[in-house]
């Protein structure tokens, strides 16, 4: 299994087609986000969908769940293989989403990766809250969890085996970590839990796309 999906932050959906042909076969997924899919909708969804690979459907839903139920619903009717909700939406949302996507794979943001210990506290949210956020979720029938590389160990020793562990802030050794504070690297993460690296300045960005994506799948591989 490939465990990077590739992240298509571009800004329109022959931008996001041209970066999926330069890695396809060197990813495992791609990911359509907020940015694309709120600009061009549908479109950003079938300018992908021809590469055959699973797509991820980022829009971190967050809403009172009659709404988030419906918004589901649609991101159903496009085919995509994952869609994320917020899961501070709590347990009635997210089983509302649930309801809506019988045959998707729902994961359950915790806490954003842009998020320090600071801005935690300034939002009123304790050091605990992507543990107590998790299990929220998996028990209102989640089938994973998005988290920053930090929470991952931590995570997979509370849920277990079955639950998806999909990691954004994801940075190679050496790299910026941009506007993102919990970081880590593709081989912390992986060794830590990580199911599916979510990987996009550092592709999207590299003068060879593939070669980045290459890179980060040997030092997975290199792995113990």
């Amino acid at each position: 299994m490939n465990r990077i999906c590739a992240a298509l932050d571009v800004g329109d959906p022959a931008a996001a087609e041209r970066l999926a042909s330069r890695l396809l076969g060197h990813v495992g997924l791609f990911k359509v986000g907020l940015e694309l899919f709120v600009a061009h909708g549908r479109a950003a969804v079938e300018a992908v969908r021809r590469f055959g690979q699973p797509i991820f459907l980022d829009l971190k839903l967050h809403d009172i769940p009659q709404t988030v139920e419906g918004a589901a619903r649609g991101a159903a009717s496009l085919g995509v293989d994952y869609v994320t909700v917020h899961a501070s939406g709590g347990a009635e949302m997210i089983r509302a989403a649930r309801r809506a996507l019988p045959r998707t794979k729902l994961l359950a943001v915790t806490a954003l990766t842009s998020l320090g210990p600071d801005d935690l506290d300034a939002v009123g949210l304790s050091r605990d809250v992507v543990s107590r956020l998790a299990k929220l979720a998996m028990g209102a029938g989640a089938d994973g969890i998005v988290c920053s590389p930090q929470e991952v160990a931590a995570l997979r020793a509370a849920l277990g085996p079955g639950p998806l562990l999909v990691v954004p802030g994801i940075r190679p050794a050496g790299a910026g970590s941009g506007d993102q504070r919990r970081t880590g690297t593709p081989a912390e993460a992986v060794r830590a839990g990580a199911n599916i690296l979510v990987i996009g300045r550092p592709l999207r960005d590299a003068p060879d796309p593939a070669a980045a994506a290459d890179a980060i799948a040997r030092e997975i591989a290199s792995l113990p």
